[in-house]
């Protein structure tokens, strides 16, 4: 039996072609689950759906009524929620002397206030006393919410504070029969670190990190995120780190990134 056969899910960050969202869905489909792909961009949302038989809704989790509109069209459509995935972020790379009030708003609405009400929209719909069965909720993190990387400060502290919300849903919300988890990779090879990859160096300045010798990629996560999902897991308030052991070690310095380009540069 697969998986995933007879659950329903969504998928929150699923609108970039191959992105992380993408691929986890593509695995729930795979084991089985009707999967809703959401996102901002509706046309890549469509594509997707008539590709794979998913359905789709678009949501924007820096707004409040329209992750209730997602929540509402997953009953709709589905007939109830069973896991909801949170897959959306900003990997916003800026020194933090040169962080703005307006920039640390954007992040912070869709990096803590977005989860946090992605959260409480699921949960309305999944937890016994809502008349839900409860189910699985799980959310995309980063190994940086643990270690360091230079310039990364305003990500880094919302992925932090978000995982700890992880942890409160996970400590109210089990006796609804609610299991709440994250996922934290490391460096992953995605669409959005496609121009980084293609710097001479850049990606090859992590490896050393990595004691299982190689960053991650979406099927890792995807992976990660069925077990999660599925009834064989009896784990909740946890946060895996899918990183092959970075948070083991620690992330180049920017002066080591930039020593791996030159040296690759240089031939």
């Amino acid at each position: 039996m697969k998986r995933l056969e007879g659950k329903r899910a969504i998928i929150l960050g699923a609108s970039s072609p191959d992105n992380i969202g993408q691929v986890m869905a593509r695995r729930f489909i795979d084991e089985g689950a009707q999967v809703m792909v959401s996102g901002r961009k509706v046309d890549v949302l469509e594509d997707f759906a008539k590709e794979t038989g998913a359905v789709w809704h678009a949501c924007d989790i820096t707004q409040e009524s329209s992750l209730a509109e997602l929540a509402d069209a997953a009953m709709e459509q589905m007939g109830g929620i069973d896991i909801a995935v949170n897959s959306t972020g900003w990997g916003l790379l800026e020194p933090f002397l040169d962080t703005t009030r307006e920039t640390l708003d954007q992040m912070t609405a869709l990096q803590f206030i977005g989860p946090y009400q992605f959260f409480q929209a699921m949960l309305r719909k999944m937890a016994r006393s809502h008349g839900g069965q409860g189910g699985s909720i799980i959310q995309i993190s980063s190994v940086t919410a643990v270690i360091m990387l230079e310039n990364h400060a305003a990500y880094m502290g919302t992925k932090a504070g978000t995982d700890h919300v992880v942890r409160c849903v996970a400590n109210e919300f089990g006796s609804e029969g609610v299991r709440a988890n994250s996922i934290s990779p490391g460096l992953t090879d995605t669409p959005m670190n496609a121009e980084a990859a293609k710097v001479p160096g850049l990606f090859e300045s992590f490896r050393k990190g990595y004691p299982l010798g190689r960053w991650g990629t979406s099927e890792d996560v995807a992976e990660a995120a069925v077990f999660l999902a599925s009834d064989a897991c009896f784990m909740t308030g946890e946060n895996l780190q899918v990183n092959g052991g970075l948070c083991l070690r620690r992330n180049p310095t920017q002066e080591e990134m930039q020593a791996s380009i030159e040296a690759a540069s240089a031939g």
